[in-house]
């Protein structure tokens, strides 16, 4: 008798996994996940969001403080500020950014990396839409400072600099570390995450954005690549390719002269036609 009512919730037990099993199954934890893990990379930037509309005393005072103490050292070293202005205003220019990435877009298309090409493509437009849309919902003014020594239009919360500068530098640092050697590979992290902060830098140096403004651009930046970088993991698991780590880069097979297999369409077998 104990062994039977054993063997009846092995039974159960099998029947309940293998019903919980599969790709429905597949789907639905891969999609939780995604909702998970943009949900908790977007929290960091809702918090400043709220923060900043609020005006929170500590943040306020931050904003301030270091707006005037790099404002005094831009008007006693003018040479400085002609530095900084060549650096956001030229080399990390959102502009040159998305040329950049544009450029990365067309290589990975002659190299038919298609899906790749789609994801870069995507990440850095999406990054700009949505950081012209908060921008212009949050309505922040601009820091306004005695004898500026820089002007910049629209509004400020977030940082299209510091956002630009860091959904670009992901795109081309995810797409292109697998070309890297290894022993290199610190390298072009070095290099993304100078000029990520170095953007934000000049941004508060130059007077036109608060310290707050340029957090957020970092953060809602992260926010996109994480969701589209899940997007593309996603692919890469239906296509039956391993997860890859940040460290290796987004698609290690870049480099293989066919990086992106073709999708295997899986159809269900027909029932064989019978009798009704």
């Amino acid at each position: 008798m104990a062994q039977r009512t054993a063997r009846t919730r092995l039974g159960t037990v099998r029947a309940l996994l293998s019903r919980h099993s599969g790709p429905d199954a597949a789907f639905g934890r891969r999609l939780v996940l995604t909702v998970t893990a943009t949900a908790t990379v977007a929290v960091p930037f809702a918090l400043a969001l709220v923060l900043v509309e609020s005006e929170w005393p500590p943040l306020h005072r931050l904003d301030r403080t270091t707006a005037q103490r790099l404002h005094r050292t831009a008007l006693e070293h003018p040479a400085w500020v002609r530095f900084l202005d060549f650096l956001t205003g030229v080399l990390w220019d959102p502009v040159t950014m998305r040329l950049l990435v544009a450029a990365l877009v067309i290589w990975l298309m002659v190299r038919r990396a298609w899906r790749l090409a789609a994801w870069a493509g995507v990440t850095a437009t999406a990054g700009g839409l949505i950081g012209l849309l908060v921008k212009n919902a949050v309505e922040r003014v601009r820091p306004h400072l005695p004898d500026p020594v820089a002007h910049a239009p629209g509004f400020s919360f977030p940082s299209g600099h510091a956002m630009t500068a860091t959904t670009s530098c992901a795109v081309l640092l995810l797409v292109l570390l697998p070309l890297v050697p290894r022993g290199w590979r610190a390298l072009p992290w070095a290099l993304a995450v100078t000029a990520v902060l170095g953007v934000g830098y000049t941004r508060v140096a130059l007077g036109v954005h608060w310290v707050s403004d340029v957090v957020g651009g970092w953060l809602l930046g992260i926010a996109v690549v994480t969701a589209t970088t899940l997007v593309f993991e996603a692919w890469r698991a239906d296509t039956g390719l391993r997860r890859t780590a940040v460290t290796e880069g987004l698609e290690p097979e870049i480099s293989a002269d066919d990086p992106e297999p073709a999708l295997e369409i899986r159809s269900r077998p027909e029932s064989p036609a019978g009798p009704r």
